[in-house]
């Protein structure tokens, strides 16, 4: 199964453009299992926490690979979750490393209004700056294939669609 996934800091547009494009294209995805795992737990997390976030959104997409499915979209992955670990913690475990990888990853840059939403952590304008560098140096760290996406909302979805097409992602 060939993975897209969505990655970057807070508030930059990921779930949403993941939703919309996965419902009307009619296209797998994995929403961000983070949101819903501190939607049900609380927002205080540990590293077990965050590995335990990491291993369920794995799952999720284990899932969907089992059933047959030829490409999703991942609202966030592993690394996701290991630059949320950079952020926390000050260090990464290895475990959120050794994940398997996205096909390709759009880094979504943090040139948008933040929003809080009750589970965000970084919305300064400093800690948001810092975010996105720790979002960008996992993709870096670990050596895969990301294109930016960036701009006002529409300008985004227009960057996504692009590279959905030259993927040759039918548009509906």
């Amino acid at each position: 199964m060939k993975r897209i996934c969505f990655h970057g800091a807070e508030s930059t547009g990921k779930s949403v453009l993941a939703e919309k494009l996965a419902a009307e294209l009619r296209l797998p995805w994995v929403p961000e299992y983070g949101r819903e795992y501190a939607e049900t737990f609380g927002t205080e997390f540990t590293l077990p926490d965050l590995l335990a976030i990491a291993e369920g959104h794995e799952a999720r997409v284990r899932q969907l690979e089992g059933q047959g499915a030829g490409l999703a979209l991942l609202d966030t992955d592993p690394l996701m979750t290991a630059a949320w670990a950079e952020m926390l913690f000050g260090a990464v475990p290895p475990e959120l490393l050794a994940y398997p990888k996205a096909d390709l990853y759009l880094l979504f840059e943090a040139d948008v209004p933040w929003i809080e939403d009750g589970t965000r952590f970084f919305g300064s304008t400093a800690e948001r700056a810092r975010f996105a560098a720790v979002a960008e140096d996992m993709l870096v760290r670990t050596g895969v294939p990301y294109k930016r996406i960036g701009g006002t909302w529409v300008e985004r979805e227009a960057q996504v669609r692009q590279v959905l097409a030259e993927l040759q992602v039918p548009m509906r």
